[in-house]
């Protein structure tokens, strides 16, 4: 009798013990790859790093042949945006120059992928559709024109009251209610935007939170009721750059990958 009972427990544990086996191959295979790394399954569909984690090698500031470097640097791992506090004065005593992180590279239709965290109070954002001779026309102070993904420290900042502003929105235009979904200041957050053709998708840690077609009447009147309202060709379907915003806040990107289509 105590054979069998020992068989039988014998043989729960031996089931116990593959079923964990499994079940940790598949949980490492869906596991992301390190920062700032692409996986075999990520090369292999196609997807390129847009930042190598030690340089700003194919990146500029817009409007500028070189990078701001008085406005941004790479520490531990991640592109950081130096806070206002930090930025050295001129002789003068009027701050050093900066503006937007610029891919030097110009994309089409693609999906995009990163992280960040932000400081307290933070605001920032990463806008795409972006043309540097409109930016530099419309604003001369190296401000990006195009659409932005919301990122902002939701709980402190004071742009907070407004809902299309806030983590996840297409900015100044549609809401991403995805607040619950917001890590902590301080923690990593996985950003993705998917823009094919006139289609734009918003996700964040996972989960999709702004779906819009431009050329569509809802986009035409939330286009209207925005501040892009009279900005001519904002809506022009462009080869644009990406890019990082300097809103004068502390915020870490990493881990900026895009994957184009039909390449």
């Amino acid at each position: 009798m105590r054979a069998c009972i020992w068989v039988q427990f014998a043989g729960m544990r031996i089931r116990f013990a593959l079923a964990t086996l499994v079940f940790g191959a598949v949980a490492g295979a869906q596991s992301p790859g390190k920062p700032n790394e692409l996986t075999a399954a990520e090369r292999a569909a196609g997807w390129k790093l847009l930042f190598d984690g030690s340089t700003l090698k194919g990146w500029r500031g817009l409007g500028y042949d070189s990078i701001p470097t008085a406005h941004w640097k790479v520490e531990n791992g991640a592109i950081r945006k130096i806070p206002n506090g930090e930025i050295p004065r001129l002789p003068d005593g009027q701050p050093a120059a900066g503006g937007d992180l610029m891919s030097i590279g110009t994309y089409g239709d693609f999906e995009l992928a990163w992280e960040w965290k932000i400081g307290k109070a933070g605001n920032s954002g990463l806008k795409y559709n972006v043309s540097e001779e409109l930016s530099m026309a419309v604003a001369p102070n190296h401000a990006a024109i195009g659409f932005e993904y919301q990122l902002l420290d939701d709980d402190l900042n004071e742009d907070n009251k407004i809902p299309s502003h806030l983590t996840g929105s297409l900015y100044d235009m549609i809401p991403s209610n995805a607040h619950a979904l917001v890590k902590p200041v301080g923690e990593w957050n996985a950003s993705r935007l998917v823009f094919k053709g006139n289609h734009i998708e918003h996700w964040l840690n996972g989960k999709k939170v702004v779906e819009l077609d431009m050329g569509t009447a809802r986009y035409d009147s939330l286009l209207q009721k925005s501040k892009y309202k009279s900005i001519k060709d904002f809506s022009v379907r462009k080869k644009g750059h990406v890019v990082l915003q300097d809103h004068g806040e502390e915020i870490y990107f990493r881990s900026i990958k895009i994957r184009e289509e039909g390449k």
